[in-house]
């Protein structure tokens, strides 16, 4: 079965190809990131008019390995997201069900976001051998722990009860003065700091010790740098300080769950998952299992993992959803 994936979720316009769930024709992204960065962040409005323009050639670009013909099936993210970009994306899938009188499947993109981990694994029939096991998506809008029983099911373990982490790194990124997104610019400047230079404390949650909170963490950063001048070196040390005292919480809070919920493998999906302290340190942490991660090209937004976890949803489900199907910008995990 070949999937047509759609993603349009927030700032990444996306199609891609899928076979079987894992084979990948085409992952075809033209991302708006270049107009929000003078915000300082996602500005919605252009988000969209930049989708309107970007779908139909993004599409086909992607269908550009197969005849339409063989498309099977069209899946796309639903949700949660920008309700504007979401609703140009549904509406393309549902037009294009419509003229090539093919089904179409909306999916949770959080959950692709899991998936696109468990596309690491060396197949299909290994995978099925390592749930139970546990998930964790980290993203800028998302951060959440869960039990994977199986592909599609799930148990919510804990998630933030303010700032999703992605989205601290960003905001971090603004007060040491970099520009959006900062993620990846904190990464690279913590490399050349000395996290013990400052002295921060990760939030927790009182009535779930599983839930995260880095809200906290962000205002000590703020008050850390305020009212100084600071030196590059001085820079480097807060974002050092800052990224370890956030991926030491999640490492914990990975290490309580398991107590209660033994495991066979750890998936770790979202955009801060290619952040290679993260995967040093729950490598170093959980020595004894195996952990996944999403291959350098899915762990942004991505069309790939909708269309791959469209395949499991059709699967287990064979039917069209009706063209009355409405996005929703927050959707549960479980």
């Amino acid at each position: 079965m070949i999937v047509l994936g759609i993603e349009t979720t927030c700032d990444e316009t996306a199609a891609s190809l899928v076979r079987g769930g894992r084979d990948i024709l085409s992952n075809v992204i033209a991302s708006s990131a270049d107009i929000h960065e003078r915000y300082g962040g996602v500005f919605p409005e252009l988000a969209c008019r930049r989708h309107i323009d970007a779908m139909l050639p993004v599409i086909e670009e992607a269908i550009r390995p197969v005849h339409r013909s063989e498309i099977d099936l069209i899946a796309v993210a639903k949700g949660p997201g920008l309700v504007g970009a979401l609703l140009i994306g549904m509406q393309t899938a549902k037009g294009l069900s419509l003229a090539w009188k093919r089904p179409f499947i909306g999916v949770n993109h959080v959950e692709a976001h899991l998936y696109a981990a468990m596309m690491s694994a060396p197949s299909s029939e290994l995978l099925a051998h390592l749930f139970p096991s546990l998930g964790l998506v980290l993203s800028g809008g998302h951060t959440f722990l869960v039990k994977i029983l199986s592909v599609g099911r799930y148990e919510l373990l804990g998630t933030t009860v303010d700032d999703a982490i992605g989205e601290a790194f960003d905001k971090v990124g603004t007060l040491l003065g970099l520009s959006y997104p900062g993620g990846p610019k904190v990464e690279k400047l913590a490399q050349k700091g000395d996290p013990s230079r400052f002295a921060f404390k990760a939030g927790q949650v009182k009535k779930n010790p599983l839930d995260f909170s880095f809200s906290g963490l962000k205002t000590s950063v703020f008050y850390a740098l305020k009212d100084r001048k600071l030196e590059e070196e001085e820079k480097a040390c807060a974002a050092a300080a800052f990224q370890e005292t956030a991926f030491a919480d999640i490492a914990a809070k990975t290490a309580l769950a398991m107590k209660n919920f033994p495991c066979h493998a750890i998936f770790v999906g979202g955009g801060v998952s290619s952040n290679l302290r993260l995967r040093a340190l729950l490598t170093e942490k959980f020595p004894s299992l195996p952990i996944f991660w999403p291959p350098s090209n899915l762990s942004l937004d991505n069309a790939a993992m909708i269309a791959g976890l469209g395949y499991h949803k059709f699967l287990e489900s064979p039917y069209s959803h009706p063209l009355d199907l409405e996005v929703q910008t927050r959707i549960p995990i479980a």
